[in-house]
């Protein structure tokens, strides 16, 4: 087999493979050749090549998503790694595991001028849990300036003792540094940055391997819930009348079913689900905006509980933000192994576990249920809600919100969705989706930067077809996605483009004004079928219902190609249907 020459490439490279880390986005570059030389000459890693760094590292992203494991991506010095942070503030916030490895110029050529450096040690150190900074090998002397890793030793004898004694020093550093990083990627599920510094020759290989890492492995203990706490929480909770379990984004098939049924069969608990929670039960209110948006204050408060439960990651509603923030519940738990956000400012328990270990450990030891009708309540509103969102969907014309409907139930069973960020989201939120299809957005920062590329990273990474449904402005910001050769054929894009930021019209401010659809709504005329011709796609299009609900039958069958649909809607009259539609289903 071939390796890298460089010792420290070669820790690197057997301590991701003794690791579990298996796939490998590498972006082109000189100063990563030693990384690159290794990770591609060896059979376990599974290796892409993605030119644009921002691209690669949401594509990572997006097979770290779906497999939970972590993945890496490895980029030359200098601003190449710069074009990674989007990609790691959305891991940092998301809980997915990206392991970035920067090669970097030796200490001594930082700072001097040189091209391609920058400044790289702890770079990501707002938005990372890890950095390590590993140190420039000693075994080439002639490699080594002397005023900046040796002291001036004036005995030959004794200085190659102490660059001895040196080099084993820094082998373990590096050692340490880089199973640290990895163990904290895997287990703290979060992003950490890996940075490598290489001398000059780069590309030199050989045939057998120079070191042999130690792997050092962690014993994680499980937290547990102090007996004090749990009876008070009991208490409470046997007394509330009014409990409200709001679920954020989480991973399918995370929460057995028996506590799902457990919750559904308690009157005073009602549970709010958002459609990235992959959470299903016939019982739960599963569009929180349709339910919320209608109410005057005095429903809110009626609706607002005693005690509030959250699991999962973020919330999209900023309806229920509002509502839980205004009308605040006495208690609010959150229940999460790692992280719990003040969304409501009124956080009073954090449990440290996992919502099965939380809900095997209280709900067991629930005696009675309280007599309320709060669930009864709130499930006669959403049924009538449900009853009005048909009627008002029946009779609008052609738009945004009419496309979302016919879209969302053309989506064939198994399938992953994945959504791109702003309106798009928002649109799904308010519509069913079939339980078997599992939906996934970038909601850690929420931006629309790389919404394309995860989706492309979780296609690859899961053998279920995979849709992605993205606005125009989204699609087009990270168009170099398609750059890439890894594409599976039954990978769908639908398009919807309505001629600019169609968000901001629903949002408070002046239309319709040269300013407002110049800055703010960004107003074009783009298409997406040059894009598609350039990478390889085949391109539809839909401009009204009849040719949309036509194109959408034969939309996901089996093709040699991936297949982009590219809906246009009126531009001027989706905000208004949006607006109108919670007035409508009061």
């Amino acid at each position: 087999m071939i390796y890298p020459k460089i010792p420290l490439a070669q820790t690197v490279i057997q301590l991701c493979k003794a690791k579990g880390v298996k796939h490998i986005v590498i972006s082109p570059g000189s100063r990563n050749a030693p990384l690159t030389i290794g990770f591609t000459n060896d059979n376990f890693f599974k290796s892409y090549s993605i030119v644009d760094e921002r691209c690669a590292a949401f594509f990572a992203l997006g097979i770290a998503q779906q497999l939970k494991e972590p993945t890496a991506v490895v980029c030359t010095s200098g601003s190449a790694l710069l074009n990674y942070y989007p990609a790691v503030s959305e891991a940092f916030y998301s809980n997915i595991p990206l392991v970035v490895l920067s090669a970097d110029r030796p200490k001594h050529l930082v700072g001097i001028g040189d091209g391609q450096t920058i400044n790289q040690k702890n770079v990501f150190e707002n938005h990372i849990l890890y950095s390590a900074n590993l140190k420039l090998d000693l075994k080439d002397e002639k490699n080594v300036p002397e005023q900046e890793e040796l002291p001036i030793i004036k005995n030959l004898e004794d200085k190659f003792e102490r660059l001895l004694g040196l080099q084993k020093d820094i082998q373990t550093h590096n050692e340490e540094q880089i199973n640290v990083a990895i163990n904290v990627a895997r287990f703290k599920k979060g992003p950490v940055h890996i940075n490598i510094p290489f001398n000059e020759p780069l590309y030199e290989t050989v045939e057998k391997l120079s070191v042999t890492p130690k792997v050092i492995d962690v014993d994680i203990e499980s937290e547990e819930i102090e007996d004090y706490l749990l009876q008070s929480c009991l208490e409470d909770w046997n007394d509330a009348s009014k409990k409200m379990i709001l679920v954020g984004e989480n991973f399918p098939n995370s929460i057995e079913k028996k506590w799902l049924d457990e919750l559904a069969e308690d009157d005073s608990v009602i549970v709010l689900t958002e459609t990235t929670s992959n959470l299903h039960h016939p019982s739960f209110f599963t569009s929180i905006d349709q339910l919320i948006a209608p109410l005057n204050d005095t429903e809110k408060k009626q609706l607002s509980p005693d005690i509030l439960v959250t699991l999962g990651g973020l919330i999209v509603s900023k309806k229920i933000k509002q509502l839980l923030r205004k009308y605040q519940p006495k208690q609010h738990w959150h229940i999460d192994a790692k992280i719990a956000n003040d969304t409501f400012f009124c956080l009073n328990n954090h449990f440290k576990v996992t919502p099965n270990e939380f809900f095997e450990t209280f709900l067991t030891k629930i005696t009675h249920y309280v007599k309320s009708d709060y669930k009864s309540t709130w499930t006669a509103v959403n049924q009538h809600r449900l009853k009005r969102h048909k009627a008002y969907t029946d009779r609008i014309p052609f738009s945004d919100f009419k496309v979302f409907n016919a879209v969302l139930k053309s989506i064939p069973k198994q399938y992953i969705l994945q959504s791109g960020n702003s309106s798009t989201i928002r649109y799904t939120q308010l519509f069913k989706i079939d339980k078997s299809i599992e939906v996934f957005c970038n909601r850690g920062t929420s931006g629309i930067d790389g919404s394309t590329s995860t989706a492309i990273g979780c296609a690859v990474a899961n053998e279920r077809p995979t849709l992605f449904i993205t606005g125009d402005l989204s699609f087009f910001y990270d168009s170099n996605a398609l750059w890439n050769n890894y594409i599976p054929k039954d990978f769908r894009i639908i398009v919807i483009n309505n001629q600019g930021g169609g968000i901001f019209r629903i949002l408070p401010g002046h239309k319709s004004t040269e300013n407002f659809d110049t800055y703010f709504e960004t107003k074009h005329e783009l298409n997406a079928e040059h894009l598609c011709n350039m990478y390889g796609i085949k391109y539809e299009t839909a401009t009204d219902y009849e040719s949309l609900k036509s194109t959408l039958q034969s939309f996901y069958l089996e093709g040699n190609k991936p297949k982009l649909l590219e809906v246009f809607t009126p531009r001027s009259i989706n905000d208004e249907i949006l607006l109108n539609y919670f007035e409508f289903i009061k």
